[in-house]
């Protein structure tokens, strides 16, 4: 795989959660530090993934927030 991207994590793919057009993925890329992207239904379908399965989480944004007290 070649990519632009320079946020690449591997990891294993540990829940999808599927809703009506979009799923939530997660990769768990070291113990206990869990990636979730939000994809399509589709995208899911033609990746082929599978809990227990190799993934990659592209991280490619200019802005990326989280927060909390």
């Amino acid at each position: 795989m070649k990519i632009s991207a320079r946020n690449v994590l591997k990891g294993t793919v540990v829940s999808i959660e599927k809703g009506a057009t979009t799923a939530h993925v997660k990769i768990e890329i070291s113990p206990g530090q869990v990636v979730t992207a939000a994809i399509t239904n589709e995208s899911v379908e033609a990746l082929k993934l599978v809990n227990g399965g190799q993934a990659y989480a592209v991280v490619k944004s200019s802005d990326v927030m989280v927060a909390v007290d």
